[in-house]
């Protein structure tokens, strides 16, 4: 079945219920590559969105779209907080590749961004509306709602799970906007599987789906997995034009697999990516499928790295169409590792007292990653791990960890001065649905 972008984007699932995916993947020779790690990682991003979208989106626009929404830094640091730098002699082999630069200060803001400007284009050009269901286990939520808050013909709601988020992911999610905002968050009483199945269930279901006007902006969407491709291929280049003789290995902390998708399609791209470290917290049937070819999916449970607890992947059939179901050459790829809550906490704690790097949780679970994969793979390699939230993001948690209190950047402190705006739900289709009428009908 066939869709242009622009569909892809506004339908979210595909009418039998799948997930879209490129028919494609462009492969960028060597020489064009070069080209592309010399440019602004926006201009980078609007060349490689062009193989991927359709007529709707030419060259300005979408250098005048990744322009505004890439606004914010990207930078690759080490321990010590020396950035990479291909000028430079080689200072080390591992970096943390920083994405939290972005407005809520987490990775989450590279697709978010892209995509509300996206379909903030195509509504403007067909005067459509739509209504976005999204669930959250932490950040996209708050990142979504930012990207799309004030856009005209949409409303946005996001589902979040009650306890399930740190206490200033939290305060973010319902401080969006004010009492007349497009953008509207509820708690559901259960887990962030609950709040997912809600969305699926409304999308699989034809009438409601049309009654509403309903659009996704979960990684279910092809809209957000394409855009986190574009990062990993800007900084791929610039990692291996400081360290052109090394082997390039980057670890994604990891749980509904989005961000590993769209390394795996920049790998594809011809981003010179050669292994991927797949980091999980107990929440891990990926590493399972790695380890022994069955993927047992499984209930979720908490965790301090609370945006990775999700026991049902939905990346997980992309990644499987990506290797054509092939286990062997995913294997060559990918190698999986999971760690539990106590080991996280040691170690943030003593890396923070030995460097005086602070990491959240989840960047805590792909820096062991990175670790335990070097132990067994001494040979020389650069390694990225990819810090994907700030840590004040996760204050209540971290604050316990290293006895220490931690200072707020202005924009989180900024969500702590607005009122919290918040629905409570239940985890059923029936009490999603009557929200969603009162609100809209």
């Amino acid at each position: 079945m066939a869709a242009r972008f622009g569909d892809a984007l506004l339908a979210s699932l595909a009418p039998d219920g799948g997930l879209w995916m490129p028919d494609v993947i462009p492969h960028i020779p060597a020489s064009r590559m070069a080209t592309l790690g010399a440019m602004s990682f926006a201009d980078c991003a609007a060349e490689l969105a062009a193989h991927f979208t359709d007529s709707l989106f030419d060259p300005d626009a979408l250098r005048a779209l990744c322009r505004d929404a890439y606004s914010y830094d990207m930078p690759m640091v080490t321990s010590a907080g020396e950035r990479l730098d291909p000028a430079m002699p080689p200072q080390s082999d591992h970096f943390f590749l920083e994405l939290f630069h972005g407005p809520t200060l987490a990775f989450k803001d590279f697709a978010a961004r892209f995509m509300g400007r996206a379909a903030s284009r195509l509504m403007q050009a067909s005067g459509e509306r739509r209504t976005i269901l999204v669930a959250t286990s932490g950040d996209t939520g708050g990142a979504i709602g930012d990207a799309f808050l004030g856009q005209d013909g949409v409303d946005v709601f996001i589902l979040f799970p009650e306890g399930g988020v740190s206490t200033v992911q939290e305060q973010q999610l319902c401080t969006i906007g004010g009492a007349n905002s497009n953008v509207h968050t509820l708690s559901v009483t259960g887990t962030f599987d609950d709040c997912q199945a809600l969305v699926k269930g409304a999308f699989a279901d034809p009438a409601l789906s049309a009654r509403f006007d309903l659009m996704s902006a979960n990684s279910i969407n092809v809209g957000r997995v394409i855009p986190q491709s574009f990062y990993y291929v800007w900084a791929s280049l610039h990692a291996k034009a400081a360290y052109p003789e090394r082997d390039l290995v980057i670890s994604i902390p990891s749980g509904n697999l989005g961000n590993l998708t769209g390394g795996l399609i920049a790998q594809q791209m011809g981003a010179p990516i050669d292994r991927f470290i797949v980091a999980h917290n107990v929440n891990d049937p990926f590493v399972d499928y790695l380890v022994v070819g069955e993927y047992r999916p499984r209930p979720s449970v908490p965790t301090l790295s609370n945006a990775m607890d999700i026991g049902r992947p939905n990346n997980f059939p992309r990644i499987l169409s990506l290797f054509d179901q092939n286990l062997e050459v995913l294997r060559r790829v990918c190698w999986g590792v999971s760690f539990d809550d106590d080991t996280t906490a040691a170690h943030l704690r003593r890396h923070y007292r030995e460097t005086g790097y602070l990491m959240c949780p989840h960047t805590t679970v792909g820096h062991m990653g990175t670790l335990a994969f070097r132990h067994l793979h001494p040979d020389d390699a650069t390694f990225l791990t990819v810090a994907t939230a700030h840590p004040a993001k996760f204050a209540d948690s971290l604050e316990k960890i290293i006895d220490e209190t931690l200072s707020m950047p202005e924009r989180l402190a900024r969500a702590y001065q607005t009122e919290k705006r918040v629905t409570p739900i239940e985890p059923t289709l029936d009490a999603l649905v009557g929200h969603l009428a009162s609100v809209l009908e």
